[in-house]
């Protein structure tokens, strides 16, 4: 059995390994035209004119504010009385 050097089986490792990382690719990029081509192409209807979003109550608003209190008290490791939200803005 022939003895092959180092740099030999590093070089067919990641060689074998780049050709791997193409045939995903490949197979990738061809199943995403077999696939995309059956679909119909989404048509978006013309959303009509809504007033403007009504404001959340304010029950709901202090629902909010207290679980993010407690989610940000957790994260951080602190007493929940310790953190103070001055405003909430939904993006």
């Amino acid at each position: 059995m022939p003895e092959y050097s180092s740099l030999f089986v590093c070089l067919m490792g990641m060689g074998v390994v780049f050709f791997g990382l193409i045939c995903l690719i490949v197979l990738t990029m061809i199943m995403g035209k077999i696939v995309g081509g059956h679909a119909a192409p989404a048509v978006s209807a013309p959303a009509p004119a809504a007033a403007a979003p009504a404001a959340a109550p304010e029950g709901n608003r202090q629902e909010i504010a207290a679980a993010v209190s407690a989610a940000i008290a957790e994260e951080l490791g602190t007493s929940i009385t310790g953190i103070r939200i001055v405003s909430m803005k939904k993006l």
